[in-house]
């Protein structure tokens, strides 16, 4: 009777299948998406190559939160990750919000990244609709969702592979162009200052025309591409050995940063001048595109290579773009049963198929990315900008409550005496700088026109409470009635 009941149990929890290749793969794949490859352009034209600087900074800023979530999440690795915390050390509701609001966040992720895929795809059929490419992707990545935790793993794996490969020798190609004077008379170092130096458009100002501009103004834009990041936490109830893959996949977060981040753009930014980049298609490839001039001979024969690397590297955008759409869809479903398993969502989103995988809970939430098909269908032009801006308002959400969540998980473990297995460094003073690193791009998107999305989060917090009084109010007619 006793291993009945414990083979029930083990049918209703996840499966510890993401190998240790899995977590590092998976955690670099959620640096590296849409933020970079097609995010840099409008970020671009508001700040020219001081975005470079910009990236740095909010990618140390992200590290700094990734850590603090570490440290929580390799002393108790489980399904629900910050929510899972924030319920635990600082009370119901911020635990209900912060899993709730996660959910939403990769929702409008997920609708992002379907939005990009379709404009990678016009790259070489423009004739063929965004909503078209987004439903057969949609239904491509769901699939492989709901086989197992270790296909995911697999084919997360291999689309991570796939994009470090690529950047890697994106950088070392654009450094050979440059080195050797192939890339045309316009590629050169100096392209990050000659062009009114290396903050043309100030930290803050305004042009003719009323746009906002400067670095301070492209922060909100930049911060998305960090969106993802987080992921590394949602793993910990499928990871093998948490305690030494969690802490190895987050502290080489601030690597790939530097190489993946600040290496490529340097690069991008010394192909061609800063003005030439434009915001609707991916300054990658629209920089190699333009390079018609570069030939390379093997065995005496001379070969065009220019046009054959902008597919290439549409390829290599396209793939990065499936990666955190397919994560995207894990950690949804992952924060779901968390929630479901809290008694924070209904219960029949806990259900496991025999994979153990969280079958309803994937479904649910791919009905409601499911919107960004009709959304791409309605609004091609305006899709992507609108769904940025709300994935910014709920990811700086996300992170204060991480970077909060963190400090009463420290406070606890101290009342205890508890030695931390992965701590912090200079806590508390980091979770401080971070919060008020994140206000403060609230308030440059307040002041800069994108105003609507930080209108909302008083908005949807307050949705949020509502919700959770009639989840409680519910969970209390249930006791009372046993």
């Amino acid at each position: 009777m006793e291993n009945l009941h414990e083979n029930t149990s083990n049918q209703q929890e996840l499966k510890r299948g993401l190998l240790n290749r899995h977590i590092q793969l998976i955690a670099l794949g959620g640096a590296i998406g849409t933020g970079l490859f097609l995010g840099i352009g409008p970020a671009a034209v508001m700040a020219g190559p001081a975005v470079v600087f910009g990236y740095a900074i909010a990618g140390f800023i992200a590290f700094l939160i990734m850590r603090q979530l570490g440290e929580m999440v390799v002393e108790e690795p489980v399904s629900g990750s910050f929510s899972h915390f924030a319920y635990k050390y600082w009370g119901a509701f911020p635990g209900y919000a912060s899993g709730w609001n996660y959910w939403i966040l990769y929702i409008l992720v997920s609708m992002s990244e379907l939005t990009a895929i379709g404009i990678y795809v016009q790259f070489w059929w423009p004739e063929i609709p965004l909503w078209a490419s987004s439903l057969f992707f949609f239904l491509v990545i769901n699939a492989i969702n709901l086989a197992s935790v270790k296909i995911y793993g697999e084919a997360e794996f291999w689309f991570s592979i796939v994009k470090v490969i690529a950047i890697i020798a994106m950088i070392l190609f654009g450094t050979y162009l440059l080195i050797t004077g192939k890339g045309g008379e316009e590629a050169s170092i100096r392209n990050l200052w000659n062009d009114d130096g290396f903050f043309p458009k100030g930290l803050f100002s305004i042009d003719e025309g009323g746009n906002y501009q400067g670095l301070l103004t492209a922060m909100a834009l930049i911060m998305f591409s960090f969106g993802g990041l987080e992921l590394i936490g949602i793993t910990a109830a499928e990871a093998e050995n948490p305690e030494k893959n969690i802490p190895k996949a987050t502290n080489q977060v601030i690597y790939r940063i530097l190489i993946f981040y600040v290496g490529a753009l340097l690069i991008l930014f010394s192909l061609s001048p800063w003005r030439e980049i434009t915001t609707g298609s991916s300054p990658f490839v629209a920089v190699f595109d333009t390079l018609k001039g570069f030939e390379f001979t093997v065995l005496g024969k001379t070969f065009s290579f220019t046009s054959i690397i902008a597919n290439v590297l549409n390829i290599i955008v396209l793939t990065a773009a499936l990666s955190v759409y397919n994560s995207s869809v894990y950690s949804n479903s992952r924060m779901l049963f968390g929630l479901a398993k809290q008694g924070n969502a209904p219960r029949f989103l806990s259900k496991l198929n025999r994979n153990h995988v969280p079958i309803m809970a994937i479904l649910v939430s791919a009905i409601f990315a499911a919107i960004c098909i009709v959304i791409n269908k309605l609004m091609p032009e305006q899709a992507l900008g609108i769904l940025m801006s709300l994935v910014v308002s709920s990811l700086i959400i996300n992170w204060i409550m991480i970077s909060i969540t963190h400090l009463f998980f420290r406070k606890a473990k101290n009342v205890e005496q508890l030695k931390s297995k992965f701590p912090t460094f200079l806590y508390p003073f980091t979770n401080y700088i971070c919060l008020l690193f994140l206000i403060g791009v609230l308030v440059i998107m307040w002041l800069t026109g994108m105003k609507t999305p930080v209108e909302l989060i008083p908005i949807w917090l307050i949705l949020l409470y509502v919700s959770y009084l009639a989840v409680k109010r519910n969970k209390q007619k249930t006791t009372d009635r046993f």
